[in-house]
């Protein structure tokens, strides 16, 4: 295990955007976990901005929550402009384009990975939003598509999409097969080409490169960070979220940081908060922490009373306390 300090700043290392897991109770959550890393919201369609009577619950978040990104997803650059508008008057740090999702629901929408065909109208959709925000607006892209997964292809979509105002890209190093697989398989089955990315990062070094994909250990994050300006972590953020307290400590060197016990106890007040202004039945913050002891003695006794207990209309905050007991007395 290395303990050299990366000389980059912990907002460098980012989780994820990822459909129905980042909203806004996971990343209050996680932000309980580490107080520095990047967060980002699932993506939000310009459509549900635009055509929605309520656009403000798509957006809302906690002030905790900062630094903290909203991702969009569209292929218009007049609505990706007001939809970034709205996202910066909302008070977010950047707004991120979806240039990755291989969804067929997004493809129907013409965008997310399927824009990676089109770098010119990704360029116009980029100049329209920088046009609009004083906030960065940043691209998060696959290495390719289909059977385009060289160099050329994806130094080409850099060139135009930068060349517009995108200064910052989060490549996920694999590419995205459009047709024949699942969104969860394109997660897993295309291999993961480190190369490429790297190829982009040294050719392109007036850019900000951040890398995502398969990425799970402490090591694995230095050894990325060390070649990339940053380093985007996914599915283990979420499965085993204690994993950003390893990233804080190891590598971030934060001192003070909560135990995952006050990390519980800090989520009471919230889940009770959220009842209180929006109704949020308590199942839909509970989720985000069963993955919280993952690993460690006791953990299935604290996935079973949240996963047993949580969603009962009768269930109050006093559940965690009961987990908690459980899980110490195993």
């Amino acid at each position: 295990m290395t303990n050299n300090k990366i000389n980059k700043p912990m907002s460098a290392i980012s989780v994820a955007p990822m459909m129905d897991w980042t909203d806004s109770h996971c990343r209050y959550f996680h932000r309980l976990i580490s107080p520095n890393v990047t967060l980002y919201t699932e993506m939000v369609t310009t459509g549900a901005l635009l055509f929605n009577k309520t656009p403000e619950r798509f957006l809302r978040h906690h002030e905790m929550e900062h630094p903290v990104v909203l991702q969009l997803g569209g292929s218009e650059p007049d609505a990706l402009a007001k939809s970034a508008k709205m996202g910066a008057d909302a008070g977010y740090d950047a707004i991120n384009l979806n240039c990755g999702c291989p969804s067929e629901r997004v493809q129907s929408g013409a965008f997310g990975a399927c824009l990676m065909k089109e770098p010119d109208l990704v360029a116009n959709c980029v100049s329209a939003m920088k046009d609009t925000v004083d906030i960065p607006v940043t691209i998060k892209c696959r290495i390719g598509i289909d059977d385009s997964e060289d160099y050329d292809f994806l130094a080409d979509f850099i060139t135009k999409t930068s060349a517009a105002g995108c200064e910052e890209f989060i490549i996920h190093a694999r590419k995205a097969w459009l047709k024949g697989l699942s969104p969860k398989e394109n997660r897993d089955i295309p291999p993961l080409r480190y190369d490429i990315a790297q190829q982009i990062k040294d050719n392109f070094p007036n850019l900000s490169i951040h890398v995502n994909g398969g990425i799970k250990t402490i090591d694995e994050t230095v050894e990325r960070l060390s070649n990339f300006d940053g380093v985007m972590i996914g599915r283990e953020a979420y499965q085993n979220p204690w994993f950003l307290n390893d990233v804080e400590r190891q590598i971030g060197k934060t001192e003070h940081l909560r135990t995952q016990e006050q990390v519980v106890d800090a989520m009471i007040p919230y889940i009770n908060e959220q009842y209180k202004l929006y109704e949020t039945p308590m199942k839909s913050i509970t989720r985000h922490m069963v993955g919280l002891f993952q690993g460690q003695a006791g953990a299935r006794h604290w996935r079973q009373v949240l996963s047993t207990q949580a969603h009962k209309p009768e269930s109050t905050t006093d559940i965690l306390k009961v987990a908690m007991e459980k899980l110490l007395e195993a």
